[in-house]
């Protein structure tokens, strides 16, 4: 199911609501579950029983390492070990498989069928989600769940469940037994999950039809103009789009009375690439900072070694995202721009004029999309050759400027939605005009959200296929 669907805003949504406010608290979790699951499966009730499974092995694990950690820490570490093993092994099957066996028999004698087996919606983030809560049970950061039922629901919290962000059990284990519920945070979380809506039905889905155009283009018919208008585009639909659900989902989790953390905080204004990568995807970055970087030495061994990490952090995020090589060329991509950084660039960056470091890391991230979004590393050459005039389509087109006429506004909107120019704005604002604007705007945005669904097909949100 999706957040921006008719059926989930008029449906789904206002029943999970109704009965959750009307039954007695101690109830709410029971439905919430049950409601996590119809959410879950809705669109393929078979991988329902991979959730269960993926619960049941956690939950198993985290009570084992609590009994373990104190006394025998030996049989602690072991079924983290295998815990952790189990997670991984169901993520590289439904995930990984067929690249795996596609890249393997290219190897003269090797003959490996694919399986072709659909990839399970959500399962790295909530394999992620649920793999850290073990590892923080060993590490004495909080304590193991016994009621099975709180840690189904935690889960398979259907807001943050398919695309984030990555909640960890250590930051909602209190919400989860008794959490504050209050016409203010209800309204707050209306608000917050309307402009997420808006982000992605009048924004990201806009912009997005723009690169549409220009990926199905041919070598032939890519002119500079043109090769950037495209890329441009999908660098705003893919912010638009994926900042659109976390925002939709913190919002959601205000109205049933939890507080996820930031995934967001304006990645496009950033100096460097370090900096956009504390600002893009939070939940992300974190995970593999303490559950991989650290772990590894982090900045304890030395620069060499220091170097070494992050190498090895991005390749594992880059193929976190997705089954293709070209997900590995993408995180290794960045892995040399940070370890760049990290080694002298930033000292340099530090004395130059902030628009130059704001055009540097958006010329690095935007050409960095075009690697993570094209299909194979020809169509990215194809690509990149286009953009920097290399490419047999020329400088421009009547095309070109028919399409920067029609989307020039649009495009300058995300442009000017994607800093943090209007919040600062906003916030000078007097809180009574804050409070008139505030509902009008919802509702407008949720009016003209509502029609564009009306007319509109299925429009999931793009880290749906990770």
């Amino acid at each position: 199911m999706v957040f921006s669907s008719i059926v989930f805003l008029f449906e789904y949504l206002p029943v999970v609501l109704a009965v959750y406010y009307l039954v007695p608290a101690k109830w709410r979790n029971v439905w919430l579950f049950a409601a996590n699951m119809v959410f879950y499966g809705w669109g393929e009730p078979v991988y329902i029983l991979l959730m269960l499974f993926s619960i049941g092995i956690n939950y198993a694990a985290g009570l084992l390492v609590g009994k373990y950690r104190g006394c025998a820490r030996k049989k602690a570490r072991t079924a983290l070990g295998v815990n952790i093993a189990a997670n991984l092994a169901l993520l590289i099957f439904f995930k990984y498989f067929d690249l795996l066996a596609g890249t393997l028999s290219l190897i003269p004698g090797v003959a490996i069928p694919k399986l072709g087996l659909g990839l399970p919606i959500g399962i790295s983030f909530y394999t992620f989600q649920a793999m850290s809560y073990p590892i923080d049970v060993y590490r004495g950061d909080t304590e193991p769940q016994r009621n099975p039922l709180l840690f189904g629901t935690y889960i398979s919290l259907f807001p943050q469940l398919i695309a984030g962000p990555i909640v960890r059990y250590k930051d909602v284990d209190d919400q989860l037994q008794s959490r504050v519920h209050s016409t203010e945070k209800f309204a707050s979380g209306v608000c917050r999950f309307t402009i997420g809506l808006g982000k992605k039905v009048l924004i990201a889905n806009n912009v997005g039809a723009l690169w549409d155009v220009y990926a199905a283009k041919g070598a032939a018919d890519l002119t500079v103009l043109g090769s950037w208008l495209g890329i441009i585009a999908f660098t705003l639909q893919i912010y638009f789009d994926f900042s659109g659900y976390s925002d939709m989902a913190i919002g959601l989790g205000r109205m049933l009375g939890f507080e996820f953390l930031e995934n967001f905080n304006y990645p496009y204004i950033s100096k460097s690439v370090t900096e956009f990568w504390r600002r893009w995807h939070i939940s992300l970055s974190t995970w593999f900072r303490d559950y991989v970087y650290i772990p590894l030495g982090g900045n304890r061994k030395g620069l060499r070694r220091q170097l070494l990490n992050i190498v090895i952090v991005w390749a594992l995020t880059g193929m976190w995202h997705g089954a293709n090589w070209t997900f590995l060329v993408w995180g290794l991509y960045y892995a040399l721009f940070l370890v760049l950084e990290k080694a002298f660039l930033l000292k340099v960056l530090e004395r130059t004029p902030g628009v130059i470091r704001r055009l540097y890391t958006m010329l690095i991230v935007t050409c960095g999309w075009g690697i993570f979004q094209l299909n194979s590393l020809k169509a990215v050459a194809v690509y990149f050759k286009a953009m920097f005039g290399f490419g047999a389509g020329g400088l421009s087109d009547a095309g070109d400027l028919y399409y920067l006429a029609g989307y020039a506004a649009v495009l300058l909107a995300a442009a000017l939605f994607s800093t943090d120019l209007l919040r600062r704005g906003w916030e000078r604002l007097p809180q009574k005009v804050r409070g008139v604007l505030c509902p009008l705007g919802v509702c407008a945005i949720l009016f003209l959200s509502t029609a564009y669904l009306v007319d509109s097909t299925y429009n999931p949100f793009l880290y749906f296929r990770f």
